[in-house]
């Protein structure tokens, strides 16, 4: 995940950098071109990000579920061997 945000850092800058290093008072057509191909980037960039931190949500309480199950599996096996006289 964060090899994605450098990615969209990288595409900003490189963005920020072709707009200001442009000496004329409009950009080229490549410039635009290649504007707007690291817009499109990033935006994709960003899609996966918020599917990433969807799915680790998903994960996370997919783990959560399995450690309440488990906890009470162990709350059973306790009430067992109480009720079975403390072997």
């Amino acid at each position: 995940m964060t090899r994605l945000i450098k990615c969209m850092v990288a595409a900003v800058c490189l963005s920020s950098a072709l707009i200001s290093a442009g000496c004329s008072s409009s950009p080229s057509e490549e410039e635009m071109k290649q504007l707007n191909d690291l817009k499109s980037q990033a935006s994709a960039l960003e899609r996966q990000v918020n599917d990433k931190q969807k799915e680790k949500a998903n994960l996370e309480k997919q783990l959560a579920d399995k450690n309440g199950k488990i906890q009470q599996c162990q709350a059973d096996q306790e009430a067992v061997k109480k009720a079975m006289g403390g072997q």
